[in-house]
Order: structure tokens, then sequence, then C-alpha cells
């Protein structure tokens, strides 16, 4: 703790969830808040493909679950995805990545860049400059999804070459997922702001383990039928 700072117990916090808004996603947020609270979390953000509405639901029912809500959403932006956390109000897709990122400030967020060094699942680090990418207000640099650790040890010697601010993320698709990759936030005060701030200054550490290959293969499968489900209803 720095000198000069009041004690506060450190958070547990999930940054990075899907509810059924997401086109990949199966659970209502209430069966996410419901696991969140199961594995002792304190705080957790609902972040869906380009949709705010749910997360926001998510963030009002949070303390009905002893939770702090942060609201949020996963930006697709012209680079690849974003993780807008606490922002007031949906944030446009498909901009340019540094306008993405002033965005979510203007909308009173973070900027979080999830799984970037994975170009399949749309990192955005292929994509841009290592200026770019280092502008952001943190790295995620533990997903639990990776099949593999070494996106996720290359998202982590970047991240602390340039001295930024970690976080972990679980990418759940569905509820029992929930909580798999935690980041630990050390606030000045137990609220949303002081998540925010916290991450910013880098006051965080991060813990997690892997999705077991059989879930990630189920939440892969049962995504890409949703979305044939949804492009099929898109059509009639």
């Amino acid at each position: 703790m720095a000198a000069g700072r009041e004690a506060h117990p450190v958070l547990s916090v999930e940054l990075h969830t899907h509810s059924s808004h997401s086109y990949d996603g199966r659970d209502p947020v209430e069966m996410l808040l419901e696991q969140a609270a199961a594995v002792g979390a304190d705080a957790i953000a609902v972040t869906d493909h380009d949709e705010y509405e749910a997360s926001a639901r998510a963030a009002e029912l949070a303390p009905d679950y002893g939770l702090i809500g942060i609201p949020g959403m996963e930006v697709t932006s012209a680079a690849g995805h974003v993780l807008a956390l606490g922002i007031g109000e949906p944030v446009p897709i498909g901009r340019p990545f540094g306008e993405t990122l002033d965005r979510i400030h203007d909308a009173g967020g973070i900027a979080v860049i999830p799984h970037p060094f994975q170009d399949p699942r749309s990192g955005v680090a292929p994509h841009v400059s290592e200026a770019e990418l280092a502008s952001a207000d943190a790295i995620e640099v533990y997903n639990s999804r990776l099949l593999t650790g070494r996106a996720n040890r290359k998202a982590e010697s970047f991240a602390r070459e340039r001295d930024l601010p970690m976080t972990a993320g679980s990418d759940a698709h569905i509820a029992e997922m929930v909580g798999q990759a935690i980041t630990r936030v050390d606030p000045d005060t137990d609220d949303l702001p002081g998540i925010l701030d916290a991450i910013v200054a880098g006051r965080t550490s991060v813990e997690g383990r892997r999705t077991p290959w059989h879930v990630s293969f189920r939440q892969a499968a049962g995504g890409a039928k949703r979305r044939v489900k949804n492009r099929l209803r898109d059509l009639l």
C-alpha cells in the first residue's frame, strides 16, 4: 500500500463476461451475477459484444447479489476488440482504434485491451502499433479461454516492459465459467470509481485457470449455433 493511503480490502473483480445478449453468449445476466456471488467475487462487468443494455441492467441488479456492478461492453473497433469498462452509455463500433479509446473515455469509462495477441479472436495487436497498444488504460494479460498460454505470456511481457496496468478475465460465455480468471484490485474506495481508478493506477494483480478445452469447445459450438439461428431469423 502506498504511503498516505487508507487500508481497504483488496477486491476480487471479474472483468470479462458475456450474457445472452452477446451473439455467442448463452445465459441471462441474473445467472452471471449468481455465479459471481457464488465464487466469492466482489464485482463483475458484463461485457457483451457491441451491446450495452444487458450490462447496464446487470450493474443495477448487482447490489442485490452483494456485488459491485461495472457497466461495460466489448467494443469491436476497426482494429479489433476493446473492453469499455465503467461507461455510462454505449460506445459506437467500427471506429478507428484511437477514436474508440477516446469514445470510451468520453463515456466515462476506461479502455482495457482483451486477448491482444490473438488475431483469430479479434485481438488488436496485429493491427495497431506498439505505441497505440500501450495507449490503452490496461492490458488483459490472462484470458481463460486461450487454449495455450503463449498469447497470455506475450501480453504480460508487453505490459511489464511498458509498466502498463494488467487485468485478467474469464471471457465467460456461459455462467459456470464466471470467476475462472480474477483481477485483484486494491481500491481507495469500495465502489465503481474506486475500482476503475485502481486499475488505471496499476494497483492490480491477476490470477486464474484455463477454461477446460471441452468447455471452450462447447461454448464455441453453442455460439456458432446461435449465430446461425440469428442469421436465419434476420432473413425471415
